[in-house]
């Protein structure tokens, strides 16, 4: 942290100054990781901020949510529900960064305060097999190097300022707001087309604690297929020399509204017309 602290003051005079959009110098992105570490927003990134400059610092917030957050574990796909893609005013997916330390497991009970802008989702995560993944080329292809699958609520954090002036380049820049995330008990589909199928249709069903509904949608509400957004990220990482390898973990973005934790609540998802209807949960303190 004593780097994060000494970055962060130099940093100060920069953001103040509002630069001209460019790729971040570290010690920008230092103020951010250690703002991100005390839960404390951070000012929003340029609004001209390009996607070359956003991924540009989003590599670099990634190696400093390295000395707190563990190795990395895989990585997340966001902006890939049409919905999603319309509240932030941007047309494709963007890529963040998992590390092990943000992975709870399921029944979590966590601070509704977990972040600086906390927001939470119902989401599903994959676990790779094997590198013939970084191959596939349609959803079947995908399912036959997927281990397992995890039901999943991601904790996500919108970290700055404003929320509502996030845009694409700035959601990529913030790391996609990777902060933690809730791991349901995994399970196994057969790579089969009418699994293919069913991870469409199936119904994503969120409720609170009292079995309430929060909000609900089809498979196909990620990039018309779950699987899709798998396809994507073996593409972008593919196109960033990245190779995904046995055991890496990818998070497919959310099925539902990004909606905000209350204290004393909490959520349910489970995933209807999967084999066992898989579920998993989360309560706020």
């Amino acid at each position: 942290m004593k780097l994060l602290s000494v970055l962060a003051a130099i940093a100060l005079g920069a953001f103040a100054a509002g630069a001209h959009a460019a790729c971040p110098a570290d010690a920008d992105i230092a103020l951010m990781a250690a703002r991100f570490a005390n839960l404390q927003p951070s000012p929003n990134p340029p609004a001209d901020l390009t996607m070359e400059d956003a991924v540009c610092g989003r590599n670099i917030l990634v190696g400093f949510l390295g000395q707190n957050y563990g190795k990395v574990v895989g990585y997340k796909a966001g902006l890939t529900n049409p919905a999603v893609q319309k509240r932030f005013n941007y047309p494709a997916p963007v890529r963040g960064t998992l590390f092990g330390n943000m992975l709870l497991q399921d029944g979590a009970e966590v601070p509704a305060k977990f972040g600086a802008r906390p927001v939470f989702e119902s989401d599903m995560v994959v676990v790779v097999k094997d590198a013939g993944i970084n191959k596939a080329k349609t959803a079947l292809e995908a399912l036959r190097h997927i281990s397992q699958i995890h039901p999943f609520i991601e904790l996500p954090d919108l970290v700055v300022e404003d929320p509502g002036k996030l845009n694409g380049p700035s959601i990529a820049s913030i790391n996609v707001g990777a902060r933690l995330g809730v791991l349901g008990k995994p399970f196994v589909l057969k790579a089969t087309p009418e699994m293919v199928e069913a991870l469409a249709n199936m119904t994503v069903k969120m409720v609170d604690q009292d079995g309430k509904e929060l909000d609900q949608s089809k498979g196909d509400a990620i990039l018309g297929q779950p699987l899709n957004a798998v396809l994507w990220l073996v593409k972008d990482l593919n196109a960033s020399g990245i190779k995904l390898k046995r055991g890496d973990l990818l998070s497919l973005g959310s099925f539902s509204r990004l909606l905000p934790p209350k204290p004393g609540t909490g959520a349910k998802v489970t995933y209807e017309g999967l084999p066992g209807t898989p579920s998993v949960s989360v309560r706020f303190k």
